[in-house]
């Protein structure tokens, strides 16, 4: 396993984990929603990585952008440090694993 599959696999497991917290701690649907559906795709992109599928790494890479962007706009707006500027963090660092691995 490379350093950008264990990355996708571990941020997946922490998008899933932090969606399943924001509901039980805020009743936040949203929350639920974005980090089950955004984790479990993650996932399933760190296994396709491991048949070496070139379309998984390519999903990877714009999955995190999108969720950058996302807690980019969460953390200027709310200016919280948890859980958006600390997800802006995580996601700035998955992302320079991701485009700087080559396939």
């Amino acid at each position: 396993m490379n350093i950008a599959t264990a990355a996708t696999l571990v941020y997946g497991i922490l998008l899933l984990i932090g969606g399943i917290i924001g509901y039980v701690t805020a009743k936040s649907k949203p929350s639920l929603i974005s980090g089950v559906v955004s984790g479990l795709l993650l996932l399933v992109t760190s296994f396709l990585q491991l048949q070496q599928i070139a379309l998984a790494f390519i999903l990877a890479r714009i999955v995190t952008i999108l969720l950058t962007v996302v807690f980019a706009i969460r953390f200027w707006k709310t200016k919280k440090l948890m859980p958006a500027g600390i997800m802006l963090v995580v996601s700035v660092a998955i992302l320079v694993i991701l485009v700087q691995t080559s396939n």
